[in-house]
């Protein structure tokens, strides 16, 4: 017995409902440190970059939002505007205030800084409490970046697995209670200081409470892993505007598995993992994946994927697996997915 045309209409009018919501629950949040010319360049953009970020934002009518109510629509699964951005700070650093704070103020742009009460006061290039008392009061919000900016993932000699996470939950708590006293709030969101976190940790902040903000690629969603939520740094070489374009347009890659259990990596080789994709939005054929910049090969089963990393080296240090794919029904638009990696060095450090 056949499908009635009535029947593939109503299935038709669902699917598309059920990607308007899905294109309507999405969320891009940028990151940057320093506002600088004599800053490591790595981290940091000039006042003039900034500015022409922000201007881009206005001129395309993105709508810039607070981080706090972003993260409160995605996590209550309430759509967002079509093109919501929120803007991030890490580090605290006095930079932010003297040179980025006079140009988001005259765009009326909302942002976060996640800082680390430890060192607030304290060292020279940090702001103070009063400066971010100043900035309280002209909307700037405050969040959590660990007590002093320590490796998380960096064991104390003869420190076991309990005696690790009991450490760097001190840490964590400590620096939130701190914050809150002087700013009066508590988000419990945690920035991972160099983007660096293990399952442990994610598992920690779930009991917690906290959300997790890493430093991967990516657009958000409602289906995003809220203890670690991806960010687009947009500083250094990811300051251009051409390439950031695309990125502010992106899309949350709906990956419904990922056979990758945790970023940290031991082995000598990038791994190959297999995920599989809602392709309701997404053609397999314009699914692309990249390693340092070059294209991977993937093999497709049905809607399970396999990113094939070949015999790739992987490196100590922070490395990432970015795949994309046009939408179908916006293809200006990207799908984007990026799998961190972090690796130790031959001595069990983790680099800055």
């Amino acid at each position: 017995m056949g499908v009635s045309v009535k029947t593939l209409k109503i299935c038709l009018l669902l699917m598309c409902c059920w990607i308007n919501q899905a294109l309507a629950s999405n969320g891009v949040i940028l990151q940057y440190h320093h506002v600088a010319d004599d800053t490591p360049p790595v981290t940091s953009v000039s006042a003039e970059q900034l500015r022409s970020h922000l201007q881009y934002l206005q001129d395309e009518g993105f709508d810039v939002l607070p981080l706090p109510d972003m993260i409160k629509a995605l996590a209550e699964n309430q759509p967002l505007p079509d093109k919501a951005v929120a803007i991030t700070f890490d580090d605290g650093y006095r930079d932010i205030l003297q040179n980025g704070h006079p140009i988001l103020r005259e765009f009326a742009f909302p942002y976060t800084i996640f800082v680390n009460p430890a060192q607030i006061g304290v060292q020279s290039d940090q702001l103070s409490w009063d400066d971010i008392a100043l900035m309280g009061q002209q909307g700037v919000t405050f969040a959590n970046h660990t007590q002093d900016h320590i490796h998380l993932l960096q064991r104390l000699p003869g420190e076991d697995t309990q005696q690790w996470l009991a450490r760097i939950r001190n840490n964590i708590l400590s620096a939130e209670q701190q914050l809150a006293d002087k700013v009066g709030y508590s988000l419990r969101y945690l920035a991972y200081p160099y983007g660096e976190y293990d399952e442990n940790l994610q598992a920690l902040l779930r009991e917690e409470n906290f959300v997790g903000f890493a430093q991967f690629s990516g657009a958000i969603s409602s289906a995003s892993d809220f203890t670690a939520l991806a960010r687009f740094p947009a500083a250094g070489i990811y300051a251009n505007l051409q390439t950031l374009r695309v990125k502010l347009n992106s899309l949350a890659m709906p990956v419904l598995t990922n056979s990758l259990s945790s970023p940290v990596a031991l082995e000598s080789q990038f791994p190959s993992p297999q995920l599989t994709i809602d392709l309701a939005d997404i053609r397999p054929h314009q699914f692309r994946c990249y390693i340092n910049g070059d294209v991977v090969d993937t093999q497709w089963q049905e809607n399970q994927v396999t990113v094939l990393s070949g015999d790739l080296a992987l490196n100590p240090g922070r490395s990432r697996i970015n795949c994309t794919a046009p939408s179908k029904r916006r293809p200006t638009r990207y799908y984007w997915f990026s799998q961190p990696l972090f690796k130790p060095d031959q001595n069990g450090r983790w680099r800055d």
